[in-house]
Protein backbone atom coordinates (compact mmCIF):
# COMPACT_ATOMS: atom_id res chain seq x y z
CA UNK A 1 0.00 0.00 0.00
CA UNK A 2 1.55 3.34 -0.58
CA UNK A 3 1.81 6.25 1.46
CA UNK A 4 -1.34 7.99 -0.28
CA UNK A 5 -3.40 5.39 0.01
CA UNK A 6 -2.43 4.82 3.92
CA UNK A 7 -3.18 8.40 4.62
CA UNK A 8 -6.78 8.26 2.75
CA UNK A 9 -7.49 5.48 4.46
CA UNK A 10 -6.48 6.95 8.53
CA UNK A 11 -8.39 10.16 7.13
CA UNK A 12 -12.27 8.09 6.16
CA UNK A 13 -11.32 6.60 9.91
CA UNK A 14 -11.13 9.76 11.60
CA UNK A 15 -14.80 10.67 9.99
CA UNK A 16 -17.09 8.77 12.23
CA UNK A 17 -14.93 8.79 15.40
CA UNK A 18 -15.50 12.43 15.14
CA UNK A 19 -18.86 11.81 14.68
CA UNK A 20 -19.53 9.62 17.45
CA UNK A 21 -17.77 12.38 19.82
CA UNK A 22 -19.72 15.69 18.84
CA UNK A 23 -22.87 13.23 19.92
CA UNK A 24 -20.80 12.11 23.01
CA UNK A 25 -20.20 15.63 23.67
CA UNK A 26 -23.41 17.14 23.12
CA UNK A 27 -25.33 15.12 25.04
CA UNK A 28 -22.67 15.48 27.95
CA UNK A 29 -23.40 19.04 28.19
CA UNK A 30 -26.92 18.56 27.86
CA UNK A 31 -27.30 16.15 30.77
CA UNK A 32 -25.09 18.69 32.99
CA UNK A 33 -27.27 19.54 36.00
CA UNK A 34 -28.65 23.46 35.88
CA UNK A 35 -30.97 25.18 33.72
CA UNK A 36 -29.15 27.21 30.68
CA UNK A 37 -32.04 29.67 30.57
CA UNK A 38 -31.51 31.06 34.54
CA UNK A 39 -28.58 32.96 32.48
CA UNK A 40 -30.03 34.11 29.92
CA UNK A 41 -32.97 35.64 31.99
CA UNK A 42 -33.24 38.73 34.04
CA UNK A 43 -33.29 38.61 38.00
CA UNK A 44 -36.94 37.57 38.98
CA UNK A 45 -38.47 36.34 35.48
CA UNK A 46 -41.36 35.25 35.34
CA UNK A 47 -42.21 31.99 33.89
CA UNK A 48 -43.72 33.36 30.42
CA UNK A 49 -39.95 35.01 30.19
CA UNK A 50 -38.61 31.79 30.60
CA UNK A 51 -40.63 29.87 28.54
CA UNK A 52 -40.02 32.46 25.22
CA UNK A 53 -36.53 32.54 25.71
CA UNK A 54 -36.57 28.76 25.63
CA UNK A 55 -38.18 29.28 22.52
CA UNK A 56 -35.62 32.56 21.04
CA UNK A 57 -32.91 29.89 22.02
CA UNK A 58 -34.53 26.63 20.92
CA UNK A 59 -34.35 24.64 23.67
CA UNK A 60 -37.75 23.13 23.45
CA UNK A 61 -37.07 21.18 20.28
CA UNK A 62 -36.21 17.79 20.27
CA UNK A 63 -32.58 16.85 21.20
CA UNK A 64 -31.73 15.17 18.13
CA UNK A 65 -32.94 18.63 16.11
CA UNK A 66 -31.02 20.29 18.52
CA UNK A 67 -28.05 18.26 17.68
CA UNK A 68 -28.46 18.72 13.76
CA UNK A 69 -28.69 22.27 13.87
CA UNK A 70 -25.57 22.83 16.18
CA UNK A 71 -23.61 20.51 13.74
CA UNK A 72 -24.93 22.19 10.86
CA UNK A 73 -23.70 25.58 12.43
CA UNK A 74 -20.55 23.59 13.75
CA UNK A 75 -19.45 22.30 9.76
CA UNK A 76 -19.96 26.26 8.76
CA UNK A 77 -17.54 26.87 11.52
CA UNK A 78 -20.70 28.83 13.53
CA UNK A 79 -20.12 27.78 17.37
CA UNK A 80 -23.33 30.05 18.23
CA UNK A 81 -23.69 32.41 20.61
CA UNK A 82 -22.43 32.32 24.52
CA UNK A 83 -25.64 32.91 26.45
CA UNK A 84 -23.36 34.71 29.25
CA UNK A 85 -21.86 37.55 26.86
CA UNK A 86 -24.28 37.19 23.90
CA UNK A 87 -20.97 37.46 21.66
CA UNK A 88 -20.04 34.62 18.86
CA UNK A 89 -18.37 31.98 20.92
CA UNK A 90 -15.55 31.75 18.13
CA UNK A 91 -14.42 34.83 18.78
CA UNK A 92 -14.14 34.33 22.51
CA UNK A 93 -12.32 31.48 21.79
CA UNK A 94 -10.18 32.95 19.19
CA UNK A 95 -9.10 35.43 21.48
CA UNK A 96 -7.60 32.73 24.00
CA UNK A 97 -6.41 30.10 21.87
CA UNK A 98 -2.96 32.01 21.17
CA UNK A 99 -2.28 31.89 25.16
CA UNK A 100 -2.90 28.34 25.35
CA UNK A 101 -1.05 27.59 22.56
CA UNK A 102 2.50 29.05 23.39
CA UNK A 103 3.01 27.34 26.87
CA UNK A 104 1.17 24.22 25.26
CA UNK A 105 3.70 24.05 22.41
CA UNK A 106 6.73 25.30 24.90
CA UNK A 107 5.47 22.05 27.59
CA UNK A 108 5.21 19.67 24.72
CA UNK A 109 9.36 20.58 23.56
CA UNK A 110 10.38 20.77 26.87
CA UNK A 111 8.89 17.64 26.93
CA UNK A 112 10.57 15.32 24.25
CA UNK A 113 13.79 17.53 24.94
CA UNK A 114 14.27 15.70 28.25
CA UNK A 115 12.89 12.57 27.29
CA UNK A 116 14.89 11.64 24.22
CA UNK A 117 18.39 12.37 25.64
CA UNK A 118 17.67 10.87 29.15
CA UNK A 119 16.09 7.59 27.69
CA UNK A 120 19.48 7.57 25.23
CA UNK A 121 21.49 7.87 28.32
CA UNK A 122 19.62 5.25 30.27
CA UNK A 123 20.00 2.43 27.06
CA UNK A 124 23.27 2.94 26.14
CA UNK A 125 24.69 3.70 29.62
CA UNK A 126 22.52 0.95 31.17
CA UNK A 127 22.86 -0.13 35.10
CA UNK A 128 25.65 2.38 35.41
CA UNK A 129 25.23 5.60 37.66
CA UNK A 130 23.66 7.73 34.58
CA UNK A 131 21.17 5.27 34.27
CA UNK A 132 20.16 5.42 37.49
CA UNK A 133 19.92 8.67 37.68
CA UNK A 134 17.97 9.09 34.32
CA UNK A 135 15.80 6.73 36.42
CA UNK A 136 15.72 8.21 39.17
CA UNK A 137 14.57 11.96 37.36
CA UNK A 138 11.62 9.82 36.24
CA UNK A 139 10.42 8.32 39.47
CA UNK A 140 10.92 11.79 40.86
CA UNK A 141 8.76 13.61 37.86
CA UNK A 142 6.29 11.08 38.03
CA UNK A 143 5.36 11.32 41.85
CA UNK A 144 4.50 14.84 41.83
CA UNK A 145 1.22 16.46 39.85
CA UNK A 146 1.56 18.80 37.38
CA UNK A 147 -0.65 21.38 39.41
CA UNK A 148 1.80 20.71 43.34
CA UNK A 149 4.40 21.27 40.97
CA UNK A 150 3.34 24.52 39.63
CA UNK A 151 2.37 26.02 43.12
CA UNK A 152 5.80 24.84 44.29
CA UNK A 153 7.76 26.66 41.05
CA UNK A 154 5.91 29.72 42.16
CA UNK A 155 6.78 29.72 45.18
CA UNK A 156 10.41 28.92 44.34
CA UNK A 157 11.27 31.30 41.59
CA UNK A 158 8.48 33.71 41.51
CA UNK A 159 8.20 34.74 45.23
CA UNK A 160 11.63 33.51 46.91
CA UNK A 161 14.20 34.28 44.06
CA UNK A 162 11.78 36.63 42.32
CA UNK A 163 12.93 35.87 39.03
CA UNK A 164 10.19 36.25 37.45
CA UNK A 165 6.39 37.12 37.71
CA UNK A 166 3.91 34.40 38.49
CA UNK A 167 0.98 36.10 36.86
CA UNK A 168 0.53 37.80 33.66
CA UNK A 169 1.37 36.75 29.98
CA UNK A 170 2.45 37.73 26.43
CA UNK A 171 6.51 37.32 27.27
CA UNK A 172 8.91 34.39 27.30
CA UNK A 173 9.61 34.65 30.40
CA UNK A 174 6.14 34.37 31.45
CA UNK A 175 5.78 31.17 29.49
CA UNK A 176 8.33 29.44 31.29
CA UNK A 177 7.45 28.31 34.45
CA UNK A 178 3.96 27.11 33.40
CA UNK A 179 5.88 25.51 30.23
CA UNK A 180 7.92 23.41 32.81
CA UNK A 181 4.97 22.69 34.84
CA UNK A 182 3.65 21.23 32.28
CA UNK A 183 6.11 19.38 30.50
CA UNK A 184 8.46 18.16 33.17
CA UNK A 185 6.24 15.36 34.68
CA UNK A 186 4.96 14.11 31.17
CA UNK A 187 8.88 13.74 30.19
CA UNK A 188 8.84 11.48 32.73
CA UNK A 189 6.51 8.45 30.91
CA UNK A 190 8.41 9.40 27.28
CA UNK A 191 11.76 8.98 29.03
CA UNK A 192 11.03 5.51 30.23
CA UNK A 193 9.56 4.55 26.64
CA UNK A 194 12.16 6.25 24.90
CA UNK A 195 14.75 3.80 27.32
CA UNK A 196 12.71 0.59 26.95
CA UNK A 197 12.41 0.95 23.36
CA UNK A 198 15.91 1.87 22.83
CA UNK A 199 17.45 -1.18 24.74
CA UNK A 200 14.92 -3.17 22.58
CA UNK A 201 16.44 -1.30 19.27
CA UNK A 202 19.90 -2.23 20.15
CA UNK A 203 19.83 -5.95 20.56
CA UNK A 204 18.06 -6.36 17.43
CA UNK A 205 20.55 -8.19 15.33
CA UNK A 206 20.42 -4.98 12.25
CA UNK A 207 22.70 -3.66 15.46
CA UNK A 208 24.67 -6.05 15.59
CA UNK A 209 25.48 -6.50 11.73
CA UNK A 210 26.23 -2.78 12.22
CA UNK A 211 28.59 -3.11 14.64
CA UNK A 212 30.47 -6.08 13.25
CA UNK A 213 30.70 -3.90 10.16
CA UNK A 214 32.60 -1.30 12.09
CA UNK A 215 30.43 1.16 11.77
CA UNK A 216 31.68 3.92 14.56
CA UNK A 217 29.17 3.33 17.82
CA UNK A 218 28.03 7.15 17.93
CA UNK A 219 26.65 6.13 14.06
CA UNK A 220 24.74 3.05 15.00
CA UNK A 221 23.25 4.56 17.60
CA UNK A 222 21.82 7.85 16.01
CA UNK A 223 21.64 6.95 12.20
CA UNK A 224 20.58 3.42 12.81
CA UNK A 225 18.59 2.58 16.45
CA UNK A 226 17.73 5.86 17.17
CA UNK A 227 15.00 6.32 14.27
CA UNK A 228 13.66 2.47 15.11
CA UNK A 229 13.45 3.38 18.54
CA UNK A 230 11.78 6.61 18.30
CA UNK A 231 8.40 4.49 17.39
CA UNK A 232 6.75 4.39 20.46
CA UNK A 233 7.37 7.50 21.31
CA UNK A 234 5.63 8.87 18.00
CA UNK A 235 2.80 6.51 18.67
CA UNK A 236 2.71 8.31 22.08
CA UNK A 237 2.52 11.77 20.58
CA UNK A 238 -1.43 11.74 20.26
CA UNK A 239 -2.00 10.46 23.79
CA UNK A 240 0.59 13.29 25.33
CA UNK A 241 -1.26 16.00 23.11
CA UNK A 242 -4.57 14.90 24.72
CA UNK A 243 -2.45 15.01 28.17
CA UNK A 244 -1.23 18.75 27.79
CA UNK A 245 -4.39 19.79 26.90
CA UNK A 246 -6.07 18.48 29.53
CA UNK A 247 -3.65 19.88 32.22
CA UNK A 248 -3.20 22.77 30.63
CA UNK A 249 -6.89 23.63 32.03
CA UNK A 250 -5.62 23.41 35.51
CA UNK A 251 -2.09 24.80 35.26
CA UNK A 252 -3.86 27.99 33.54
CA UNK A 253 -5.71 28.10 36.67
CA UNK A 254 -3.05 27.95 39.04
CA UNK A 255 -1.11 30.76 37.26
CA UNK A 256 -4.23 32.73 36.28
CA UNK A 257 -3.48 32.99 32.20
CA UNK A 258 -6.82 33.91 30.18
CA UNK A 259 -6.56 30.96 28.33
CA UNK A 260 -8.93 28.67 26.98
CA UNK A 261 -9.22 26.22 30.07
CA UNK A 262 -9.79 29.66 32.09
CA UNK A 263 -12.27 30.29 29.91
CA UNK A 264 -13.62 26.81 29.77
CA UNK A 265 -13.84 27.13 33.87
CA UNK A 266 -15.81 30.40 34.37
CA UNK A 267 -18.34 28.83 30.97
CA UNK A 268 -18.87 26.08 33.62
CA UNK A 269 -19.73 28.14 36.39
CA UNK A 270 -22.09 30.50 34.54
CA UNK A 271 -23.88 27.67 32.63
CA UNK A 272 -22.88 29.08 29.15
CA UNK A 273 -23.05 25.76 27.80
CA UNK A 274 -22.82 26.97 24.06
CA UNK A 275 -19.25 27.91 25.22
CA UNK A 276 -18.54 24.68 27.50
CA UNK A 277 -20.24 22.50 24.21
CA UNK A 278 -17.93 24.55 21.67
CA UNK A 279 -14.25 24.54 24.02
CA UNK A 280 -15.04 20.37 24.52
CA UNK A 281 -15.74 19.83 20.95
CA UNK A 282 -12.45 21.43 20.15
CA UNK A 283 -10.51 19.69 22.55
CA UNK A 284 -11.52 16.61 21.74
CA UNK A 285 -10.85 17.53 17.45
CA UNK A 286 -7.31 18.51 18.90
CA UNK A 287 -6.36 15.12 20.73
CA UNK A 288 -8.06 12.73 17.81
CA UNK A 289 -6.30 15.00 15.04
CA UNK A 290 -3.34 14.64 17.26
CA UNK A 291 -3.27 10.72 17.02
CA UNK A 292 -3.94 11.04 13.39
CA UNK A 293 -0.86 13.02 12.99
CA UNK A 294 0.65 10.59 15.29
CA UNK A 295 -0.36 7.67 12.69
CA UNK A 296 1.16 9.09 9.81
CA UNK A 297 3.98 9.92 11.40
CA UNK A 298 4.24 5.96 12.62
CA UNK A 299 3.32 4.98 8.98
CA UNK A 300 6.70 7.96 7.59
CA UNK A 301 8.52 6.03 10.22
CA UNK A 302 7.85 2.32 9.63
CA UNK A 303 6.67 1.47 6.10
CA UNK A 304 5.78 -2.50 7.62
CA UNK A 305 2.21 -0.62 9.29
CA UNK A 306 1.01 0.54 5.72
CA UNK A 307 -0.32 -2.92 5.51
CA UNK A 308 -1.53 -3.77 8.54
Amino acid sequence: MSYSSYIVRRTLGLIPKLLIASVVVFMLVQITPGDPVTTLAPPRASPEQLAALRDKWRLNEPLYIQYLTWMANLLQGDLGLSAATRRPVTDMIALRVPISLRFSALALFISYAIAIPFGIIGAVKQHTSWDYLSMGFVLLAISFPSFWFAILLILVFAIQLGWTSAVGYGTVGLLVLPAVALGLRGSAIETRVMRSSMIETLNEKFITASRAHGLPERSVIFKHALRNALIPIITLFGLRLGYILASGLVIEIVFNRPGVGHLLVDSIFKRDYPVVRAILMILVTTIMLGNFLADLLYGLADPRIRYD
